[in-house]
């Protein structure tokens, strides 16, 4: 008697087909390999009917954690295809996360040094798995003249790139390779995976790079798509005053060089509190556990569905992981503080 049937648990059915042999070996070369591929889900518990249909691609399934693993792989591999990124060289780049993150894999994978430069505002989990991926990390300290840190860390970039000997600053910001990696790759996908059109596309908006690439791509499959971008309170991407901001991967100090206006439909700004609200409601209905600015996404289009028809239908972009957001975005204290920031707001 065998312990299944001694345990009383039912049989397994029996295989009815024959597994069929491979025709070759499915062995990816390195975990770069395994970027793209996300899914779509459709957030029905979120967004129940009667009304338009919301749609997600999960970006926060690449292997990295976020969409960023494409940019980075996109610039690095296309730099050494082209000699602009020498074998064995360094890459240098500002960022607070994700895009740091998925450039400190690029270079892991490819023998090459990296240089991040960061600011007190990233996360020690963030600085802590950068050094582990063979990352040298560089923070500045002081305060920019829009009350941030990005064009300290930008000064702290060029000021590096001149020192290291052939040092390649990769400047996702202005790097047409960083919407090309998402034209070609999430665009692509989305088109693919989509036969009835989608309505809206809805995405978070940084460097600006993979919402014109994905825009781009997709209103070739689809020309009447409307395009939103959602921005952060206190970006000044689209001519916002400056403010404070903590959630990182959305919004900016500075106008990104790659931002085209004209190929925006909308602009929706959502705030720290909204969008950690949001992101918790995601967890809850969907059990999708998404970084802030997805949850800035799922704000904008609650706010946007009751001027929808129940024809139209919905495509949001969520970009990463909520693993490194919980000691902001999925802690209760973090929360309170920004609940009580938004009461009495900083003044600049």
């Amino acid at each position: 008697m065998t312990a299944e049937k001694a345990a009383g648990l039912p049989h397994p059915p029996p295989i009815r087909e024959p597994i069929p042999e491979p025709s070759r070996e499915s062995v990816h070369e390195s975990l770069f390999d395994c970027v793209g591929d996300t899914p779509v889900v459709a957030l029905r518990r979120l967004f129940p009917g009667p009304g338009p249909e919301v749609l997600a691609k999960l970006e926060l399934m690449n292997p990295g954690g976020s969409m960023k693993d494409r940019s980075a792989r996109h610039i690095v591999e296309a730099g050494l295809a082209d000699g602009s990124i020498r074998p064995g060289g360094t890459v240098v780049e500002s960022s607070s996360g994700n895009f740091g993150i998925a450039l400190a894999m690029a270079a892991l994978v490819h023998g090459l040094r990296f240089v991040c430069v960061v600011d007190p505002k990233t996360t020690s989990a963030n600085k802590a798995l950068l050094r582990r991926l063979g990352a040298t990390v560089e923070t500045v300290t002081e305060p920019d003249e829009a009350g941030g840190y990005l064009h300290t860390r930008i000064r702290r970039v060029r000021e590096l790139t001149a020192e290291i000997p052939g040092a390649v600053w990769v400047n996702q910001y202005a790097n047409d390779r960083n919407w090309q990696a998402f034209y070609h790759g999430t665009g692509a996908e989305l088109a693919r995976q989509l036969v009835r059109p989608p309505s809206y596309l809805f995405a978070p908006v940084s460097t600006s790079g993979s919402i014109l690439g994905c825009a781009r791509r997709l209103r070739e499959s689809f020309p009447d798509l409307r395009v939103v971008a959602v921005d952060a309170v206190g970006s000044v991407i689209f001519g916002g005053a400056p403010a404070p901001r903590e959630i990182p991967g959305i919004g900016s100090s500075r106008v990104p060089e790659l931002l085209r206006p004209e190929e925006i439909d909308e602009v929706v700004h959502v705030d720290d509190v909204e969008a950690a609200e949001s992101c918790r409601e995601l967890l809850a209905a969907e059990g999708v556990f998404a970084g802030g600015s997805s949850g800035a996404v799922v704000a904008a289009i609650r706010r946007t569905l009751p001027r929808l028809g129940p024809a139209d239908r919905v495509l949001a972009i969520f970009p990463d992981r909520g693993d490194r957001y919980l000691d902001m975005v999925y802690d209760d204290a973090w929360l309170e503080q920004m609940r009580a920031r938004r009461r009495t707001p900083a003044v600049l």
